[in-house]
């Protein structure tokens, strides 16, 4: 059963982030997920444009930038001139007063449009926006900070988005408290990727190769 893993760099070490990268790497990360935030949109800050620029630039595998800011549309240029093209953006459709606007912008660079929806975000207030977008990032906690605890009641959502999927057209992604119960239980569901932290991949003292074949190797019943 095929399914992505995504490392969450926000988790990893800064006092060496190109060791980090290459590490991640040699390990078969799928993509590098970039935690951007302001302080104002969530009470935190986390990686900057120059974290996100550098790990651009230290390896070839699909970045996934997630902007946890407010109105990215006035600054969303910025950030796309320092990624690749076949990169995916997301942004949280709360933080905007037009998001199709910043998703024309996202596709007409080239890279992959994503919107990440908050645990008390409706399925109903993104509908449309499910049409035009390629990923959708469903966040299991609220976001801002690593290490909180998942809320269960997202699931319900999850189940209607994995419905809804082949209709729509995109592709569904776990983000926050990722435990290796829960992808046993939701890729098997077509959960598409996992993005993983400091449950399973950080700060464990273990070969990041080890932990993805572990990861790789649980027992998935389809």
């Amino acid at each position: 059963m095929n399914f992505e893993l995504n490392a969450s760099m926000m988790c990893a070490n800064y006092g060496n982030l190109a060791k980090e990268v290459e590490a991640l790497d040699a390990a078969g990360i799928d993509s590098f997920h970039i935690d951007i935030m302001d302080g104002r949109y969530v009470h935190n800050f986390a990686m900057s444009l120059n974290d996100m620029a550098f790990i651009a630039s230290a390896t070839k595998t699909p970045l996934d930038v997630h902007l946890m800011i407010e109105h990215p549309n006035n600054n969303i240029e910025i950030f796309l001139r320092r990624l690749r093209k076949g990169d995916t953006v997301y942004i949280h459709p709360e933080a905007e007063y037009h998001p199709s606007t910043t998703l024309k912008k996202i596709i007409d660079a080239g890279m992959i449009p994503g919107i990440a929806i908050n645990p008390g975000t409706s399925v109903e207030t993104v509908i449309e926006m499910l049409r035009v977008v390629k990923k959708v990032l469903v966040m299991t906690v609220n976001p801002g900070n690593a290490g909180q605890m998942y809320l269960p009641y997202v699931g319900h959502k999850i189940e209607r988005l994995l419905s809804m999927r082949e209709e729509m057209g995109y592709r569904l992604y776990w983000d926050g408290a990722c435990s290796a119960d829960k992808i046993l239980t939701y890729a098997p569901k077509g959960m598409d990727g996992f993005v993983l932290g400091t449950t399973l991949l950080f700060n464990k003292g273990r070969d990041y190769g080890d932990i993805i074949k572990d990861i790789r190797g649980l027992n998935i019943q389809a």
